[in-house]
């Protein structure tokens, strides 16, 4: 697959907002002239833990049960059903989805690979997996996190983004 390029934002052009017509009302895009193609999107996000919470993922001596495992079915679902949460986002056939957990010292990092073949990317659904499948984590391992006072003052979600996007029309292979 090559690496999709947007039209948009070329030169000195403003880019061009597709959600919204000529008197500012938000819309659906209409896709339905796009050839299908085959999509691949994948995005990454971290959620910083204490240690002593990391230390239980890794023994699965977190009460509430096995995080990661939950965490990815969390991502998976949320994967399938970003078009119910975003309101402009088309219904789209998920083809495939890879969640990857990399546990570390203070943090969890979960990268979510999304496939589709149809007429429009899946970057939003990649990014709602990151999204829940790190929030679900949170909600696993919030008792362990809290402080004293009831507070997550060493527990955050940052660096939520798309690391790739690629795209390759029906029938043609990643060298043509």
């Amino acid at each position: 697959m090559s690496d999709e390029r947007s039209d948009a934002g070329d030169g000195d052009e403003e880019p061009e907002l597709t959600h919204v017509d000529e008197t500012g009302d938000v819309q659906m895009v209409d896709v339905g002239s796009k050839p299908d193609t085959e999509r691949r999107a994948v995005a990454r996000g971290t959620i910083h833990l204490t240690e002593s919470t990391i230390g239980a993922i890794r023994d699965d001596e977190i009460g509430k049960g096995d995080v990661l495992a939950t965490a990815r079915i969390g991502a998976v679902q949320a994967v399938k059903h970003t078009w119910e949460t975003i309101p402009m986002c088309h219904q789209i056939p998920i083809t495939n989805v890879d969640t990857d957990f990399d546990v570390r010292d203070e943090r969890v990092v979960l990268t979510v690979a999304v496939e589709t073949t149809g007429k429009t990317g899946c970057e939003m659904e990649a990014l709602e997996g990151v999204t829940t499948g790190l929030n679900v984590v949170w909600d696993m391992v919030k008792a362990a996190e809290k402080d004293e006072d009831g507070q997550y003052p060493d527990t955050r979600i940052d660096d939520v983004h798309v690391v790739r996007k690629e795209k390759q029309r029906l029938g043609e292979s990643a060298d043509d």
